[in-house]
């Protein structure tokens, strides 16, 4: 592991961690084997794989991935990060695998490196490419859900199968923060961020909080079928997330 791995992992480590819900055991990672589970908060991305730094959300997915696809080597699949424990994990078990990234200042299937930029409202990649299209926490951060949705239908094989998280809640509607009008965003409620690698902490708005209402919006998008899978909600020390699966 690189030196400015464990330096980002201490530092998160340091922010998350509430001395309270403090908790450590051992298990099985889905992605990376036999490893120790540490609460360092009460939050989904509070508890994580002491190995791979897999956060109690993406091993939720790494779990119905694994159970909906065991066969992912002979699949190819999509997944909208070139970072973390998931794509890792994809990278190991999956040889044709097809990564990106949203770059601001790149055009959608320009490279960055060695990452090529996507915008998944406009992806680049040709009708029916791919077989399993995977992201973890991305379509909150996305303007117009519903022409991203409709894009990932667009690259999906028949039969193909979308597996994602978002943060979710046991409302039936989801909540719109903000909305993009004629290119400027139009706040609806306090702004609200996340982080991630490439923009850094707090940096990412949040447009919207999902309900239980994403099934339907995924169903007027063109998928067959959708569902949450919530198995795995509570299965890591008390957090997870609900996994949604969309399918042609």
């Amino acid at each position: 592991m690189r030196g400015s791995e464990i330096l980002h992992r201490v530092r998160t480590a340091a922010s998350l961690t509430q001395p309270r819900q403090l908790a450590l055991r051992g298990f099985r990672c889905p992605m990376c084997g036999p490893s120790l589970i540490v609460r360092l908060s009460a939050s989904d991305i509070g508890v994580r794989c002491v190995r791979c730094a897999a956060s109690a959300m993406t091993l939720s997915l790494a779990c119905a991935l694994k159970e909906l696809h065991p066969g992912l080597g002979s699949e190819d699949v999509y997944e909208l990060s070139s970072r973390g424990p998931l794509f890792e994990f994809l990278r190991r078990e999956v040889p044709r695998l097809t990564f990106s990234e949203y770059f601001d200042d790149v055009e959608p299937g320009a490279l960055r490196g060695s990452v090529q930029c996507q915008d998944v409202q406009r992806l680049t990649f040709d009708d029916e490419s791919f077989d399993v299209v995977t992201s973890t926490g991305v379509f909150e951060h996305v303007a117009d859900d519903a022409r991203g949705f409709r894009e990932v239908r667009r690259v999906l094989r028949p039969a193909g199968i979308f597996v994602f998280t978002v943060p979710l809640s046991d409302a039936d509607e989801t909540v719109e923060r903000a909305r993009m009008r004629n290119g400027v965003v139009e706040h609806l409620l306090p702004p609200e961020y996340h982080g991630d690698r490439i923009r850094g902490r707090g940096r990412v708005l949040a447009y919207r909080n999902y309900g239980r209402d994403i099934i339907g919006r995924l169903r007027n998008c063109g998928f067959g079928s959708a569902e949450i899978d919530w198995r795995f909600r509570t299965a890591f020390l008390g957090q997870g997330s609900g996994v949604v699966v969309a399918r042609i």
